[in-house]
């Protein structure tokens, strides 16, 4: 009996032994990782004044081995506004951290940011690196760096195809206005909606930032006023404000605009670096329902596809600039009516190849013919750094005739659009000089020599420079003392 229970005791020993000997084992798999409490670190509280705030996550190894961290790094290093403490130990790098099986690392995670510096970015992004059995594993940090007013999904629409779309309203319930101050920045994150008999109201010299794939949508029956004035612009734009981002297209997405309303409007705004400008869509089909925007004195450049993409859709435009855009500066598609009055449509994209014109117009979808009561262009540019910027995919039937008119217009085009008098009205086409005065930096006010100065005086030049007397910079008359005004936004 006594040797079975010594027997006993010494399987005891050797049992715990190897289990201890397992545990201390260090794991050196190259599929060894470790895992994360959370992936991303977001700082979300809005800061008041200068200073720091502090967040946490775990580091957890799931193994019964212990395993070593070779190293913990901030990625963007000693100029980095965050910074760590591993361990009871402040910094922005660390090497060999070991954490034992079924066991955790705590991190502390700290940034310092002036939010009443006008210098300091309004998204602060970063990352810490962990390289682990030769594997880089990542989380990612990000923080608000100027005091803004944030604006942040708290809904998502959810597709069948397990993807989503984050939003949030501009206010609950419905028949609400709401007017943005210019005091501060407004970023969006995600889709900010502003829904069904909702108006949002945005003043002269607001800064909009969206976030990377955020987005403005004025939905069905929802109204947006942008009211910018001369020199003191509504520019919305990414949110990344480094110098090397200031020209980067692409950075959010669009601003769209749903059918229900006939009190849209944009005047004086600057909309750049996007991936669409303004889409205006008739959503859901209906011909029947109002869907205008008005949209004046406003540029729209750089964007990664299209500068205003509008289908089926009403819409009245004078004294724009739409430019220097991946694909069409302007696409108007499926019909709708649209006007656009001394509007300069300009495309020297160069950041890569261009295959599309400056502006497409078409009248149908497919072989299904749709309205297009009207199309009008009247002492308009139509210019690029192609041999042919005007692609017109226009079908006539009796059933819905198209009024698709040309004034006055500089267009540059290898088309003989002369042949079409009826459509094409005293317009300057081909080996036309525009003379832009620096298009790489968006200046399409007409240097010396350009041939779209001067327009033929006659009553349909006239009567669309009465429109607008005054040019997009709101100083320049369009009634020079030579009587004759100029095509485009800008009277030189």
């Amino acid at each position: 009996m006594k040797n079975l229970i010594f027997l006993s005791s010494v399987l005891l020993v050797l049992v715990l032994g190897l289990s201890s000997c397992k545990k201390n084992k260090l794991l050196t798999d190259s599929s060894a990782k470790v895992d994360f409490s959370a992936d991303s670190v977001m700082f979300d509280t809005v800061f008041t004044q200068a200073g720091s705030t502090t967040r946490q996550i775990r580091v957890i190894n799931n193994h019964t081995e212990r395993i070593n961290i070779s190293s913990i790094d901030v990625q963007g290093g000693s100029s980095s506004p965050f910074f760590l403490n591993v361990d009871g130990t402040p910094g922005r790098s660390f090497t060999d951290i070991e954490i034992a099986g079924h066991d955790s690392l705590f991190i502390f995670i700290q940034v310092y940011v002036n939010p009443n510096s006008s210098n300091s970015p309004l998204v602060i992004s970063d990352a810490i690196n962990f390289v682990v059995n030769g594997n880089t594993q990542t989380v990612h940090l990000e923080a608000w760096g100027q005091d803004a007013y944030y604006h942040k999904p708290t809904n998502a629409i959810k597709f069948v195809n397990g993807g989503y779309l984050p939003y949030t309203l501009i206010a609950p319930g419905t028949n609400t206005t709401v007017t943005w101050p210019n005091d501060k920045p407004h970023v969006i994150y995600g889709w900010l909606v502003v829904d069904s008999s909702q108006t949002l109201i945005i003043d002269p010299g607001v800064k909009v930032h969206f976030h990377q794939n955020a987005g403005l949508w004025v939905y069905r029956y929802g109204t947006l006023k942008v009211n910018g004035t001369s020199g003191n612009e509504v520019i919305f734009q990414g949110d990344r404000l480094e110098p090397f981002m200031q020209d980067e297209p692409g950075q959010w997405d669009r601003i769209w605009i749903n059918e229900g309303s006939i009190n849209n409007s944009i005047n004086y705004a600057i909309i750049k670096n996007g991936f669409i400008g303004v889409q205006t869509e008739l959503l859901f089909g209906n011909f029947s329902e109002p869907r205008r925007l008005k949209i004046t004195n406003t540029k729209i450049q750089n964007m990664k596809k299209w500068g205003m993409y509008n289908l089926a859709f009403n819409v009245y435009g004078g004294n724009n600039v739409f430019s220097n855009c991946k694909e069409y500066c302007l696409a108007m598609v499926a019909g709708g009516n649209a006007t656009f009055i001394h509007c300069t449509f300009a495309n020297f994209w160069t950041k890569d190849s261009r295959s599309t014109p400056c502006v497409h117009v078409d009248n149908h979808a497919g072989t299904q013919q749709i309205p297009m009561d009207t199309c009008y262009f009247g002492n308009c540019i139509i210019d690029g750094n192609t041999a042919s910027e005007l692609e017109l995919d226009v079908i006539n039937t009796a059933t819905f005739t198209p009024k698709d008119k040309f004034s006055n217009c500089f267009i540059r085009t290898t088309s003989n659009l002369s042949s079409n008098p009826t459509v094409f009205i005293n317009c300057n086409f081909n080996g036309m000089a525009t003379a832009f005065n620096d298009p790489a930096i968006y200046r399409f006010d007409l240097g010396n020599g350009s041939s779209a100065q001067n327009l033929p005086n006659n009553p349909n030049t006239v009567a669309d420079a009465v429109l607008f007397p005054m040019d997009i910079t709101g100083i320049k008359s369009r009634s020079p003392g030579d009587g004759n005004p100029d095509a485009g936004a800008y009277e030189k």
